[in-house]
């Protein structure tokens, strides 16, 4: 895998930063779990929580994503560890003891937060300071939500964290299998659950052309985005959500995680939803009623997008 350089530049020169080495398990897992807000969007559950005498071990950590899913994170400090297969391990238990999670959120994020949880979208995020081309492939055959992380540390006070892959949508299945609707050649329609697929269905045909286009927009913008379709949303994400889009039978719903006081607004296009409450993340909120709304909303979505 090719390495990432990180360079000091000034009028005297360019000066590289060489990663620093000799860092413990303990203290990776201390910054990143201590800020998991601000570096991934993520809300502290519980630290090293332990999985009981049948399946002995401990979780390094567990979050709450922005979209209310259960996050499994492991960190490593050493390449060789497995700490794929720890993840899956792990990821078997908390399916298998939903409700124990549930109380671990309501204690420490309180009853709201238990109520919203969507388990299908509970992912597992793998930490360590580099992973093989194995681990890479080995995620893509596994077909489970796990996501990998590298790291570097530079100086006292720098750290690198770089998505290596994208997570995959826990809804999207060959309806082959399922039965679910299909496109064209016994294609699945993009992995959409049911719920989507009926509010499809009472759209317009152009305005289902338009939303298949901007989900199409958001996945072209980089190779680390994931669209996961939720249950009352559909989230674009890179570490955490830029965008989250509504599609109703009149319009779409585009959210984007941008201040609305850096951006002009336009009556009827777009507003400030901030402190008002949405079922999406994002306080700037935009219309969608036809091709020239798509056209305005793409510039601000790729805003979005560099912006998070």
């Amino acid at each position: 895998m090719a390495d990432i350089k990180l360079f000091r530049f000034s009028d005297a020169g360019v000066v590289e930063l060489a990663p620093r080495t000799g860092i413990d398990e303990k203290s990776l897992h201390n910054l990143l779990e201590k800020n998991l807000e601000s570096f991934m969007g993520i809300r502290f559950v519980a630290r090293e929580h332990g999985t009981g005498r049948i399946q002995r071990g401990h979780i390094d950590s567990l979050g709450l994503d922005e979209n209310n899913c259960p996050v499994i994170i492991e960190y490593k400090v050493r390449n060789n560890d497995n700490v794929i297969n720890q993840g899956l391990y792990y990821l078997n238990w908390l399916m298998d003891h939903k409700g124990d999670f549930c109380h671990l959120v309501r204690l420490r994020l309180g009853d709201e937060a238990a109520r919203n949880i969507e388990f299908q979208g509970t992912r597992v995020i793998c930490v360590a300071p580099d992973f093989s081309r194995y681990d890479e492939q080995a995620v893509l055959q596994i077909g489970r939500n796990v996501e990998l992380v590298r790291y570097r540390y530079y100086d006292s006070d720098l750290i690198l964290l770089e998505l290596l892959n994208t997570a995959i949508s826990p809804f999207e299945e060959d309806c082959s299998r399922s039965g679910e609707d299909c496109g064209e050649n016994g294609q699945p329609n993009v992995g959409m659950p049911h719920a989507l697929q009926e509010r499809l269905r009472g759209m317009s045909g152009e305005l289902e052309e338009i939303y298949l286009d901007l989900l199409a927009f958001a996945e072209n913008l980089g190779e680390d985005v994931s669209i996961r379709f939720l249950k009352h949303y559909v989230a674009m994400v890179r570490f955490r959500n830029f965008a989250s889009i509504q599609p109703l039978k009149s319009a779409i719903k585009l959210w984007l995680n941008l201040d609305p006081a850096t951006v002009g607004l336009e009556e009827g296009f777009s507003r400030d939803v901030t402190g008002i409450g949405h079922h999406s993340t994002g306080n700037l909120e935009i219309d969608i009623h036809n091709r020239a709304d798509l056209e305005k909303a793409m510039p601000f979505m790729e805003l979005a997008y560099q912006r998070n």
